[in-house]
């Protein structure tokens, strides 16, 4: 059966699309799903009480339980950047107020003017995610947890690297 690949984002437009956020809710949205690898859905839901500042992690409900009920809880990894919009975000209220469909507009508005051509939307940052953890090293049962798939060939199928990014691997580490 063929499985769907998305096309995550390479280094140099990972770097334009982050630097085209002007505002804080793009900043909030845009940053937190890049360093997070969060559903939309879950970034949606989010509350302060999500975030465990001291420890630099969120805990996220996210899909799965019977029917879909929100029940699998994990927790993900914040980085500094993300700390800071979330501080900012939730400073004086307690969810971010931000629907999935208002961040699925934030997420095109910004690729648009980054000049990013091809489709960007919140999974594709969820792919990114996952893409840019194997670069840096972290092993497949780490960003499998991070991710919240129960098995590993489901987060398999995130790890798609296109022909150019396998040959840059390959020259880094032969």
């Amino acid at each position: 059966m063929y499985q769907y690949k998305r096309e995550p984002l390479d280094s140099t437009e990972i770097d334009l699309l982050a630097n085209a956020c002007e505002t804080l809710p793009e900043k909030f949205v845009v940053w937190s799903l890049l360093d997070t690898g969060m559903r939309v859905s879950e970034l949606a839901g989010l509350t302060r009480q999500s975030i465990q500042w001291q420890e630099r992690r969120i805990v996220v409900f996210g899909k799965g339980g019977p029917y879909g009920s929100r029940s699998k809880r994990r927790v993900v990894p914040m980085s500094d950047r993300v700390r800071t919009v979330m501080n900012a975000v939730l400073a004086f209220q307690d969810t971010p107020r931000i629907s999935v469909r208002t961040i699925q507009r934030i997420v095109k508005k910004v690729a648009d003017r980054a000049g990013i051509t091809k489709p960007v939307t919140p999974h594709t940052l969820r792919h990114t995610f996952a893409i840019q953890c194997i670069q840096r090293g972290i092993s497949t049962r780490a960003l499998q947890q991070f991710l919240g798939h129960d098995r590993l060939q489901t987060t398999e199928i995130y790890l798609n690297l296109s022909p150019e990014a396998a040959l840059e691997e390959w020259r880094r580490k032969w």
